[in-house]
């Protein structure tokens, strides 16, 4: 009974301590087992409905809370670790393998935590222990990053801590169900919750950390950060409609920095992003329909972009860079890659038979059921955009394009074997959705293939794929070309600095006039009052020590004298 009830992230810290003490075969088993194990576990022994609490002072902090919403985000969770840790075997670095497991378990604590604060602890854990696998590129831009992006996380965390502590006030509980916006509480946690998952404005941590990190850590960072925050937001923040807004502008302006940015792992950060745009819109609209479709796309969403960055990754690994510029003609020699990474790019298009087609419709579908016209328009468009960037740019600049004479090695035997399994994945669950359906956290009434929704994504995909050659054969076509794309972070890490330092300047220039002034002025009031008739008296001078001994013992016998004679 009590293995039933055991939090889901103690394994994996438990590995996380055990990997330092073990080396070859045995760390490889442990590693590869701890997902396996706790995965199977999950499936098998943990059912809806289990709550584990432990008591600190007269605080019951809930370990774990099982629903199906919790249960099914844990199975992605491990299989997404499972993944990760597969594509990362040969990585000689325990900072990374110790990371990689401490971040995972920090991941399956949010998901099944109960309460505001476990939910805090874990939501630190995740920002402390996913930095590493930026610095652990061990580049000066990865250090830089890493610090930003520490800072930020740790600083929705302030957020949620706070909106906890005012919740707790205002109504005596700190349970972590609903929430909404009808108080202060509400809007603390929800802009740290937006943090998270890259709100508008708040979403420069990602692009500007996931490309700095290994590559194997990026498959982490991006299976795991903003889906535990997608999570918190469909139980925190259901049906709040100003989410369909915010959802709207975060799949639509990415598309515009995909299309011009040249690193290719930065292109999927911000494709990205415009993922994360659809499941936002569905936890705003708040029906069955569109938080079924938000939580399979999330599922979707994480196996392949796992499998793009994994590609990106494999490319970085052994050509050395991921600049749409430098590379094309690798199909040559990384053909597994080839073909899988255009696995990867059909499933994020929504192809039919993929796994992006089974999940993405029912966002839209949702989105027209409720009166969005406008937003369906722009997810339309934001689904063209990302066909445009992430399906056809990536693979097509990485192995396909101008051959710039790389000649490498196709990727090591543990990452093709990851990549397989998530190029499965997506197949198996974009023709057989109803497995994924079943595991959904409310009753499922969809058919993705109907005649409507398969010729409209097909037409969809064929004008998109004639605008990228249109715009690729005439020269409008953005140039891969190696540069810096200013984006919000420019404000945080250009102009507030600079205005910083200016006003730091000005402030140290005007205390020194007016300590030159003040000196000044005082020089003056000396030079005076030295050349009065007193100062001539010696009064105001420097008086030699012997002299002011024998004035003090004067007045002192002066002052004994007039006691004596009272």
């Amino acid at each position: 009974m009590w293995m039933t009830e055991l939090p889901p992230f103690i394994p994996f810290f438990i590995a996380a301590f055990l990997v330092i003490l073990t080396r070859g075969w045995l760390r490889y088993l442990l590693i590869l087992a701890t997902p396996v194990l706790g995965g199977l576990h999950l499936w098998l022994d943990v059912d809806p409905g289990i709550v584990t609490s432990i008591s600190i002072l007269e605080y019951d902090l809930i370990l774990m809370r099982t629903d199906r919403l919790s249960l099914l985000f844990g199975y992605l969770f491990h299989i997404a670790a499972f993944i990760g840790v597969l594509f990362a075997l040969h990585v000689r670095d325990t900072t990374q393998t110790v990371s990689s497991l401490l971040y995972a378990g920090s991941a399956m604590g949010a998901v099944f935590a109960g309460d505001l604060i476990t939910l805090f602890i874990f939501w630190e854990l995740l920002a402390i222990t996913s930095a590493p696998l930026i610095w652990a590129r061990k580049t000066e831009t990865a250090m830089r990053s890493g610090i930003r992006y520490l800072i930020i996380q740790v600083s929705s965390g302030m957020l949620l801590l706070a909106g906890a502590l005012v919740q707790y006030y205002q109504s005596g509980t700190l349970e972590f169900n609903y929430i909404g916006l009808d108080s202060i509480s509400g809007w603390l946690i929800f802009i740290a919750f937006g943090i998270k998952c890259a709100f508008p404005l708040l979403h420069n941590w990602l692009t500007d950390a996931y490309p700095e990190a290994t590559p194997t850590g990026t498959v982490f960072l991006s299976a795991l950060t903003t889906k535990v925050a997608i999570y918190t937001l469909a139980r925190g923040f259901p049906g709040t409609e100003l989410l369909v807004y915010i959802g709207a502008v975060m799949t639509v302006f990415p598309i515009f920095y995909a299309v011009i940015e040249n690193d290719l792992r930065r292109v999927l950060a911000y494709s990205l992003i415009n993922q994360l745009g659809f499941m936002v819109c569905g936890i705003g609209i708040g029906t069955a329909l569109s938080l079924n479709g938000t939580v399979a796309h999330a599922f979707s969403h994480v196996i392949y972009k796992a499998l793009l960055f994994m590609s990106m990754g494999a490319v970085l690994y052994r050509a050395g860079n991921v600049y749409a510029s430098d590379l094309g003609g690798l199909y040559k020699s990384m053909p597994k890659t080839t073909l899988l990474c255009i696995i990867g790019a059909a499933s994020i298009s929504a192809f039919p038979l993929f796994s992006g087609f089974v999940s993405k419709s029912m966002v839209l579908a949702a989105m027209i059921e409720e009166g969005y016209d406008i937003i369906w328009l722009m997810l339309l468009f934001a689904s063209a955009g990302v066909f445009h960037h992430a399906g056809i740019k990536v693979p097509y600049y990485a192995f396909f394009a101008k051959d710039h004479g790389i000649r490498t090695q196709e990727a090591p035997l543990n990452m093709i074997l990851a990549m397989s399994i998530a190029a499965f994945i997506c197949i198996f669950v974009g023709t057989q959705p109803s497995y994924l359906y079943a595991l959904l956290p409310w009753e499922v009434e969809f058919q993705p293939y109907d005649i409507t929704h398969v010729l409209s994504q097909l037409q969809l995909l064929m004008f998109s794929a004639l605008a990228f050659v249109w715009l690729t054969k005439t020269g409008l076509y953005p140039d891969e070309i190696h540069s810096v794309n200013i984006d919000i972070e420019w404000l945080y890490r250009k102009f507030l600095p600079k205005v910083v330092r200016s006003i730091y300047g000005y402030t140290q220039k005007a205390c020194n006039r007016i300590i030159n002034i003040c000196e000044a002025s005082f020089n003056v009031a000396h030079q005076a009052l030295h050349d009065t008739r007193i100062a001539r008296l010696h009064i105001a001078s420097n008086w030699p020590t012997g002299s002011m001994v024998l004035w003090l013992a004067i007045i002192l016998g002066f002052f004994l004298l007039a006691d004596a004679i009272d």
